[in-house]
């Protein structure tokens, strides 16, 4: 797999990308419901909203940017991308937990501004989760590529 030289991986990255994309609007939307409506803590609240970001990204990922992926049993697949992801999730958590208070100071400071429902506790939870969100988006393409999606040319 040469991501740079072969036009067929690089359609796949982005295919992938588009679909990380949606899963992040799934991501960041029921994160921010779940804070919201429910209270949950913003640690839980990510984790529910990956959670759910998975089930997402999976579904799109083998109808169409893997769809000549099925030699493989869908049920391996899903566990296979699942465990991937929560890999990604352990990476993810700590990266949230160490930058969402930073930002939360960050945007306090800019408390002149005057914000209304975008707090700087949830611009701080949206600029650390954004943060998280990329760097796990290229572990789980690359790991999901060589062992989820291995049955691939």
């Amino acid at each position: 797999m040469n991501l740079i030289k072969d036009p067929k991986e690089r359609e796949r990255f982005l295919k992938f990308v588009v679909v990380g994309t949606f899963g992040a609007v799934v991501d960041f939307g029921s994160f921010h419901l779940l804070m919201s409506l429910f209270a949950l803590a913003p640690e839980w609240a990510q984790a529910v909203s990956f959670t759910l970001a998975i089930i997402s990204n999976f579904i799109w990922n083998r109808v169409w940017t893997y769809p000549d992926s099925r030699s493989k049993p869908i049920s391996r697949q899903l566990v296979t991308f699942f465990l991937v992801n929560l890999v990604g999730l352990a990476i993810r958590t700590p990266i949230f937990t160490s930058l969402e208070e930073p930002f939360r100071e960050l945007f306090d400071r800019f408390s002149f501004i005057p914000m209304g429902i975008i707090t700087a506790d949830r611009l701080g939870y949206t600029f650390a989760l954004g943060i998280a969100v990329v760097v796990v988006m290229f572990w789980n393409f690359f790991i999901n590529r060589v062992w989820t999606y291995n049955d691939v040319d």
